[in-house]
């Protein structure tokens, strides 16, 4: 029996279930390309709720805006749960602005109604859909004057950004930082808190992102593909985004008790006499709440690029040109 949609849910006729519009994935090697717009099954709240139901700190959230991480399809996490069993058709995305609407029992510290932007659990269906379960802890209250599509925009980037500055590269005031990738949306988030911070900032990339990693508050800029790297000289901090040889040859320029700190896996050089340190990003409801505040205050600013339409986000992740800037889909209107 077929489907009808009431309000941007999906009722069955003949089971009088709720179902929601999801983007899902089945098959790694395919890439973004086997991205799937489907309808699946709503969270249930009735259940969440009950005491025989619950996971303890679990909410629905009704996703507004939701963002998806470039390399994303790449993560055992996208496939497998945390016992390494095959979770697939798995939602992907981690990273929602949106209201809360069921907490489950027990849950505390926020409420039905409240507007809430996070990071979902790796190993969980994500963001890319109309709903989502989320750990509480996860989210941070997103106010009323910074619109979804920004909140959405802040999660990843901004504790990237945050975590890889201050609490691994322990960055200080009158230290130097060179950021890679500054134009893009991770590196134009640690280009801004650097500065904040006090830093002198040197970012780097593609000749094309000169101009936007300027505007972001860098102070000087290195075309990785016409300048010579090593013509930066010691720098007290890195923050890497590429890895590889660009990784490799920014170990050599750290200074004695200086850190590299990376995002693309474990480093393949270390500095002669200081640290390199690769981590994940894990979800933090303070550092959310100060990014956030900075975005209020004018402080910071987002780097969206394209901004789709959850029926259009499989061509917005297969784009015919290079993307600039984070893609946000924007689940509701």
């Amino acid at each position: 029996m077929d489907d009808i949609v009431h309000g941007g849910m999906v009722r069955g006729l003949d089971t009088g279930r709720c179902r929601m519009k999801a983007i899902v994935v089945t098959d790694q090697a395919a890439g973004t390309a086997g991205m799937t717009l489907v309808e699946r099954p709503e969270p249930d709240a009735a259940r969440l709720a009950s005491l025989t139901g619950a996971n303890y700190g679990d909410v629905v959230v009704e996703v507004h805006a939701s963002g998806f991480t470039w390399d994303e399809l790449e993560w055992p996490s996208t496939w497998t749960d945390r016992l390494g069993r095959d979770r697939t058709p798995s939602i992907p995305g981690h990273e929602l602005a949106g209201v809360v609407t069921a907490l489950s029992y027990g849950t505390t510290g926020l409420s039905v109604g409240q507007r809430v932007f996070g990071l979902t659990d790796w190993t969980r269906d994500g963001t890319l859909a109309e709903y989502a379960v989320v750990e509480a802890r996860n989210l941070a209250p997103l106010p009323g004057d910074v619109d979804f599509t920004a909140g959405a925009s802040l999660v990843m980037p901004g504790l990237t950004a945050w975590q890889g500055l201050f609490e691994h590269g322990r960055l200080r005031a009158g230290q130097s930082v060179l950021v890679h990738g500054a134009a893009g949306a991770v590196g134009s988030m640690a280009t801004q808190l650097a500065r904040e911070a006090g830093a002198y900032v040197i970012g780097t990339g593609r000749a094309a992102g000169r101009q936007t990693a300027l505007d972001f508050g860098a102070q000087e800029f290195v075309d990785l593909e016409n300048d010579a790297l090593e013509d930066v000289g010691g720098v007290d901090l890195v923050f890497d985004v590429f890895g590889g040889d660009i990784g490799r040859r920014s170990a050599g320029l750290v200074r004695a008790g200086g850190t590299l700190v990376t995002i693309a896996g474990p480093p393949e050089a270390r500095p002669a006499d200081g640290l390199a340190i690769d981590f994940v990003v894990v979800p933090d409801r303070p550092q959310l709440s100060e990014i956030v505040q900075r975005v209020r205050d004018g402080r910071l600013r987002t780097n969206i690029g394209n901004v789709a339409t959850l029926d259009d986000a499989v061509a917005a992740f297969n784009p015919t040109k290079r993307a600039k800037g984070k893609t946000i889909i924007r689940v509701r209107p």
